[in-house]
């Protein structure tokens, strides 16, 4: 991976990343790494993420559904030991844009919606927030995302709890920040990873991006990275409560 900018403060920092198996999280995982930060990062994909972690010396692997509570706490236990000591970043990536019609949506879809794509993040941050008062400072990244700002349909539990992810954001900068400890919603636009690719990119879609997009090439996995590095580390030191949208400028 090409990396445009060097953080020296992200070198031996442990950070741990959920949802770190695939797709935005795979590129995530891997950008931490080449900064030399000791990564641990969770994912209900085994496969894919005992194959991640054996490719980058320094990284450590959990597999763990996330939205059994009881198992991501033991699963940020296990990890802190593996990796020698407590996390001073968290990347709260993990989430299921599956789309779902108003009418076939039960109160299990809606409750199960909310547990993978807001739930964990609270939780997740209510673990590592000891950590990171103990080390003195840290960042938490909550990933949101811009399909509720543009009013997407077909998709309502997960645009509301991506539309969620902004206030506990907010929230939590104001519980944390005496404690030194950073947290800003990271919001991604129409990422191509291979599982948009795969299910929802066509012609169709291509011509919406392209109209919309102010930049005119494809938003890629890596452009999330960058901001999320710059979130992480010491350069970011006043940045708190905020929003950062990466999404190629969407008109």
């Amino acid at each position: 991976m090409t990396l445009s900018a060097r953080y020296p403060s992200l070198r031996d920092r442990r950070v741990l990343i959920t949802g770190g198996a695939t797709g935005i999280g795979a590129t995530l995982v891997e950008a931490f790494a080449a900064q030399g930060a000791r990564v641990g990062f969770i994912d209900i994909a085994r496969e894919a993420g005992e194959a991640l972690a054996a490719k980058l010396p320094g990284s450590a692997f959990m597999a763990a559904d996330l939205t059994d509570i009881a198992a991501l706490r033991s699963a940020i236990e296990q990890l802190r030991e593996m990796l020698g000591g407590p996390f001073s970043v968290l990347l709260n990536n993990a989430a299921n844009d599956k789309r779902h019609a108003l009418e076939t949506v039960t109160p299990e879809f809606w409750d199960a919606a909310m547990a993978v794509n807001i739930r964990h993040q609270f939780f997740a941050a209510q673990a590592l927030a000891p950590d990171m008062k103990a080390l003195g400072g840290g960042s938490i990244i909550n990933f949101g995302s811009f399909s509720w700002m543009l009013m997407q349909g077909g998709m309502a539990a997960y645009t509301t709890s991506k539309a969620g992810v902004q206030g506990l954001t907010r929230s939590l900068a104001k519980d944390l920040g005496p404690f030194n400890i950073r947290v800003n919603t990271l919001v991604p636009g129409w990422v191509m990873t291979e599982k948009q690719l795969a299910l929802w990119v066509n012609e169709e879609t291509k011509k919406e991006i392209d109209q919309n997009q102010c930049l005119k090439k494809p938003l890629m996995p890596e452009h999330i990275a960058a901001m999320a590095l710059f979130l992480a580390a010491d350069d970011s030191a006043m940045c708190t409560a905020q929003d950062y949208i990466v999404d190629g400028g969407w008109a």
